[in-house]
């Protein structure tokens, strides 16, 4: 019966959060959101289960309108992305925005110390493919960290 009741939130989260009805964009709580869930397949499943699931753009729990998680260890090298497959096995550790934010960076360093937080740095929307304002929420997860982001600056978008 546990099992049967996990499942059943684990819907209801996924339900939750399909664009069906909702807003065009994410909000700060539905990243936060989907950051557990991909720590939850984490502890059930794996690193490399969790990691082909976030790469699966067919995966409704993981891409929801312009919110998708990335995954990345602790020295910089991205192991899995929602939105840009191209970024797997790369290290991005000098990544800077164009603002010269190293966005990576400051995510291993929330990872490392308070182990969860967000971080604010400019980014491709890929709904737009435009650069804009994002905040990422991060959460240390094992050897990696992961991480969903809201494009903050958007028509209608508080």
């Amino acid at each position: 019966m546990h099992r049967f009741a996990a499942v059943l939130v684990a819907l209801a989260a996924v339900l939750a959060v399909h664009p069906s009805g909702a807003a065009e964009y994410g909000t700060r709580d539905e990243a936060v959101a989907m950051v557990k869930r991909v720590q939850q397949l984490f502890a059930e499943a794996g690193a490399e289960a969790t990691f082909k699931a976030v790469d699966d753009k067919t995966n409704a729990a993981f891409h929801d309108r312009d919110l998708y998680p990335f995954i990345y260890n602790l020295v910089g090298v991205c192991v899995a992305h929602g939105a840009r497959p191209v970024l797997v096995g790369k290290n991005l550790i000098s990544l800077k925005d164009q603002n010269g934010v190293y966005l990576i960076q400051e995510m291993i360093s929330l990872a490392k110390g308070p182990g969860s937080g967000w971080v604010d740095y400019k980014w491709p929307n890929p709904i737009t493919n435009k650069i804009e304002d994002k905040s990422s929420y991060v959460e240390k997860m094992g050897n990696y960290f992961v991480g969903v982001g809201v494009y903050r600056e958007l028509p209608g978008k508080s």
